[in-house]
C-alpha cells in the first residue's frame, strides 16, 4: 500500500486557476444594481439630457481652485476582473510572475500556452484530464499541456539548450508526469480504503505542492540505514467527507522507464503524522504487512 511502481521523474503539477468569489451587495456602489426610484438620473448621462436645440454656449467660468471633481468608481465587481487573465504581451516576453499569480492549489502560475521566445519547435498544447476528482467541484484535475509544461519548466530555471530535448521528448515527459500522478492516487485510494464507512462517496484533491529538498523524516531514516534518497518529494491535501488529510509521497528512482506502461518511478505514500487517526491509520497497515 505504501511503496509501489509508478511513473516518471519530477512532477509538474497540474494547473488550475482559482478565481475568488467576491461577494458584492446590491449597495455597495455598482450602478448596474442602484436603485433608480426617487432619484435624479446622473448628470451629463446623454440618455436623460432634452433632445431641443441647446442654446449657444455661455463661455465657461473658471473652476475655483478648491472644487475638484472626483471620478465615480466603477463597478465593485470589475475591481479586480481581470487579475487572473494572462497577459499574451508578458506570457511571450518571459517576464517572472509574482507571488500574487501563483494558485494556492497547486501552487503553478496561470496557464500559460504562449511559445518561449527561443523554442526550438512547437509543442502541443492538448491537456488531458486526469482520473483525480477536484475537491469543491464535479469535475476532474487536468494535467498540463507539452507547451504549459515546457514554460513552467523555463520558470524554474531549466534551460534547454543543456540537454538538447527534442519534441518527441517533450511528449514522453508528459505522458510519464501524467502516468506517476494517477499512480500516486491510486495509492491514495488504497489508504483511504480504510474510510470507506464513514466516507462512502470517496475522497478528493483538495490541493498539492512539491517539497524536493525537505526529505521527510521516514527518508532519512531511510538513508542512514543506507538506502538512496527520494529524488522529489510531494504533500497532497485530501478532503475526506470534510476532513482534511495530508499525504506524504516519495519519489524514488525506479530505474529505466517502461515504454508501454511510462511508470519507472517507486512511491512511497502513506498518511502524515498529523493526526491520531493517521497514526492508528500507519499502525494498522504496518501489522498487516508485518504478518501477512
Amino acid at each position: 500500500m505504501g511503496t509501489t511502481m509508478s511513473s516518471p521523474a519530477a512532477t509538474v503539477q497540474a494547473e488550475a486557476v482559482m478565481v475568488p468569489q467576491f461577494g458584492v451587495s446590491p449597495s455597495q456602489g455598482c450602478p448596474m444594481h442602484q436603485e433608480s426610484k426617487h432619484s435624479a438620473p446622473p448628470p451629463k448621462c446623454p440618455m436623460h439630457q432634452e433632445s431641443s436645440p441647446a442654446p449657444a454656449p455661455a463661455p465657461a467660468p473658471a473652476p475655483a481652485p478648491a472644487e475638484t471633481e472626483i471620478p465615480q468608481p466603477g463597478p465593485v465587481h470589475q475591481d479586480r476582473a481581470y487579475e487572473f487573465v494572462e497577459c499574451p504581451m508578458r506570457a511571450t516576453s518571459g517576464a517572472s510572475q509574482g507571488l500574487g499569480d501563483i494558485d494556492p492549489a497547486n501552487m503553478m502560475p496561470p496557464p500559460n500556452q504562449m511559445p518561449a521566445p527561443d523554442q526550438p519547435f512547437p509543442l502541443a498544447k492538448a491537456r488531458e484530464e486526469s482520473k483525480i476528482p477536484r475537491a469543491g467541484t464535479n469535475k476532474n484535475w487536468v494535467y498540463p499541456s507539452e507547451q504549459m509544461f515546457w514554460n513552467a519548466m523555463l520558470r524554474k530555471g531549466w534551460r534547454w539548450k543543456d540537454d538538447e530535448l527534442a519534441a518527441h521528448d517533450m511528449t514522453n515527459i508528459i505522458k510519464i508526469h501524467n502516468q506517476n500522478n494517477e499512480q500516486a492516487w491510486q495509492e491514495i485510494l488504497k489508504w483511504e480504503a480504510l474510510h470507506a464507512k464513514e466516507c462512502p462517496c470517496g475522497p478528493s484533491l483538495i490541493r498539492f505542492g512539491g517539497k524536493a529538498k525537505e526529505f521527510s523524516p521516514r527518508a532519512r531514516f531511510r538513508h542512514w540505514m543506507g538506502y538512496e534518497l527520494p529524488f522529489d518529494r510531494h504533500d497532497w491535501i485530501v478532503n475526506r467527507c470534510g476532513q482534511e488529510v495530508r499525504y506524504v509521497i516519495d519519489y524514488y528512482d525506479g530505474g529505466e522507464v517502461d515504454k508501454e506502461t511510462y511508470q519507472f518511478t517507486i512511491l512511497d505514500v502513506r498518511p502524515a503524522f498529523d493526526s491520531l487517526g493517521a497514526v492508528w491509520d500507519r499502525m494498522r497497515v504496518a501489522w498487516w504487512r508485518w504478518t501477512s
